[in-house]
């Protein structure tokens, strides 16, 4: 499972904030005062274990649940690339100036041919007023 799937549900998030502040704890304790049933609470607990962000020891007839924090690093390295790039107003754009530059130009040659062509039908006294696309549509 993946660190990032498995941080997608609220349910999973608070059960690990509730680890990391609790320490070890069994399904019964992480029950308490959740509003959910402790197969559910399993369920939930399986998918962290699978990410790797949870981790089982059997003490007696009883399970705990421990938080392993090793897995966030990959999270801790996609939020450390993000704010490198996204709040550094000197980060390079993903299109070079050239490239918005060479767009800019297409843009305004394209509108200049389709403005020529709408006044060439238009003036044309030959035509009558239905323009070319809507005589090519019907044809």
């Amino acid at each position: 499972m993946d660190v990032f799937a498995a941080l997608a549900d609220p349910v999973r998030r608070d059960l690990l904030e509730q680890l990391a502040a609790d320490g070890a704890s069994r399904v019964v304790d992480l029950t308490r005062d959740r509003g959910i049933s402790r197969p559910a609470v399993s369920r939930h607990l399986r998918v962290l274990g699978e990410a790797g962000l949870v981790s089982a020891a059997d003490r007696g007839r009883e399970r705990h649940y421990s938080l392993d924090a090793s897995p966030l690093a990959q999270v801790d390295d996609l939020l450390a690339r993000l704010r490198a790039t996204g709040g550094d107003a000197t980060a390079r754009p993903p299109v070079s100036a050239t490239a918005l530059d060479a767009l800019g130009l297409e843009v305004r040659r394209t509108v200049r041919d389709r403005t020529a062509q709408g006044e060439q039908r238009h003036t044309d006294p030959d035509h009558d007023t239905t323009s070319t696309a809507d005589t090519e549509e019907s044809a």
